[in-house]
C-alpha cells in the first residue's frame, strides 16, 4: 500500500530533464550603465565597476539617500559608505524615459561602469558618461 501511494504522488512530480530553467535577470545594457526590464524587477546589490577592473557591490538596503547636483555629480549615501559618481550627463534620458537618476531610486541598476580613457573621448556630446567613481 505504501508503494502505491508513494508512486501516485512521485509520478505527478516533472523529471529533471522536463524542468524550466530560471532566467536570470534581464537587463538593457547602456553603457555605463544597465536597468532590469521588468517593471516589478528589482537589484538586491549595485555593483560599482571601476576602470582598474575592481568591482565593489553595496546593498540596495542600505542606500539611505541619493543627490544630484550637476557640477558636482550623483552622491549615494549608503550607511557609513559615500559613492560619488562623476561624469557627463548624468542626468539625461539615455532612452525614452530611461535615466540613471530614477533606475538608482526604484532600484532597477544592477550595475554601474567607470569609462576608460579611449571611451571617454569616443562618446558622443550629449551621451551619458561615467568618468569617475569614488568610494569613501
Amino acid at each position: 500500500m505504501t508503494d502505491s501511494v508513494f508512486k501516485q504522488f512521485s509520478s505527478r512530480l516533472p523529471a529533471a530533464a522536463d524542468a524550466k530553467e530560471v532566467e536570470p535577470e534581464a537587463a538593457d545594457d547602456y553603457g555605463a550603465f544597465s536597468i532590469l526590464r521588468g517593471v516589478r524587477d528589482s537589484a538586491k546589490m549595485l555593483e560599482l565597476r571601476k576602470k582598474d577592473g575592481s568591482v565593489t557591490a553595496l546593498g540596495y538596503g542600505w542606500l539611505e539617500r541619493i543627490e544630484y547636483d550637476p557640477s558636482e555629480g550623483l552622491t549615494l549615501y549608503f550607511g557609513s559608505h559615500k559613492v560619488t559618481i562623476g561624469g557627463r550627463n548624468l542626468a539625461s534620458e539615455v532612452r525614452p524615459n530611461v535615466r540613471l537618476l530614477d533606475g538608482l531610486v526604484r532600484a532597477r541598476v544592477p550595475w554601474i561602469k567607470e569609462a576608460g580613457e579611449p571611451e571617454v573621448l569616443k562618446a558622443t556630446p550629449g551621451s551619458l558618461v561615467i568618468e569617475e567613481i569614488t568610494i569613501e
